[in-house]
């Protein structure tokens, strides 16, 4: 079983205005005249990537805080019905986290977040995972808010220390980190108990600080992780790993209508596809030859583009990748 720890939360995204694209003026208004309306959607990185695991067929469960609110009832009941345990979550009775999404003309999406006092934010470290655990994936806005980072954190090293495959994904929001250099230090900080660092090249540059972005990934290798997988929007999915081997693939040309949940979603498509190749340990994975990574790293592509072809995050099922 893949065990996703994280946040949970309810994106507001835009919907279509009248004549036009979800999140557009409507005809003859001024620009910046009528606001659309704002749709709730499931959300949160780790969420998504839960749901896209169980839409992939993997075992999953999800290890978070979720409020006993509405949003949060809809949150766990979406998790159930694509086969994800919930046995893990946590409930509070304080209000769910809400991210207000912003779609650009080029499909993209920006996040305002509403944060204090939410539920998410007070998740306490769990037990230990459950012997049958195979990897654990972790990452987003859980790792940056807390007390509930510093509970994700510990849970990220203990769970390494014995034995659990690990995967993070940082998934920057700039908006939500108060101290970059703290930030990044402890980032750092956690790349001996990760076995496989996926992120995108804008994080990538972020994080590294410098305009040698490939030495700073060279250094994040050597201290930890087996592998790093780097996404580049539209123009695809590349691995780097320990020993210096790595390669590429372009990405699925699609109709983009958002990218909201297509990092997430890349998440669970190498997480479910590295299983299949019996990959997920680090000795497994450095092992992986450059045929296995082109079927992993295509694999994740061709599933993130479904993602980007619909609104919101909704991961493709297996039928849909067949």
């Amino acid at each position: 079983m893949i065990v996703v720890a994280g946040e949970a939360l309810i994106d507001l995204v835009p919907g279509a205005a009248p004549g036009g694209t979800p999140g557009s003026t409507p005809p003859g208004s001024p620009a910046g005249g009528e606001l659309p309306a704002l749709l709730p959607r499931r959300g949160g990185g780790p969420y998504n990537t839960a749901m896209a695991l169980g839409r992939l067929g993997s075992p999953t469960a999800f290890c978070s805080r979720v409020s006993t609110d509405s949003f949060g009832e809809a949150l766990l009941s979406g998790l159930r019905a694509d086969g994800v345990d919930t046995a893990l979550v946590q409930r509070g009775p304080e209000p769910t986290t809400l991210a207000v999404a912003s779609i650009s003309a080029d499909g993209s999406a920006g996040y305002g977040f509403y944060v204090e006092g939410t539920a998410d934010r007070l998740f306490e470290l769990p037990a230990a995972l459950p012997d049958g655990v195979t990897a654990l994936s972790l990452g987003t806005c859980s790792l940056v808010l807390e007390p509930g980072a510093s509970a994700y954190e510990a849970l990220l090293r203990r769970e390494a220390e014995r034995g659990v495959f690990t995967a993070l994904d940082p998934n920057i929001r700039t908006g939500l980190i108060a101290d970059a250099d703290a930030y990044r230090a402890r980032f750092r900080g956690w790349l001996p108990y990760v076995g496989l660092l996926k992120l995108s090249v804008e994080d990538a540059a972020w994080l590294a600080d410098t305009d040698d972005v490939d030495a700073a990934i060279r250094e994040w290798l050597a201290t930890g992780p087996a592998a790093v997988v780097l996404t580049h929007g539209g123009d695809g999915i590349s691995v780097r790993c320990q020993d210096g081997s790595g390669c590429a693939v372009p990405g699925e040309r699609v109709e983009i209508v958002d990218t909201i949940g297509a990092g997430d979603t890349v998440n669970a498509a190498l997480l479910h596809r590295l299983a299949a190749h019996h990959a997920l340990s680090a000795p497994a994975l450095a092992k992986l030859d450059e045929a296995a990574w082109r079927d992993v790293l295509g694999f994740a592509a061709r599933a993130a583009a479904i993602t980007c072809s619909r609104p919101g995050a909704e991961p493709p099922y297996a039928a849909e990748l067949t």
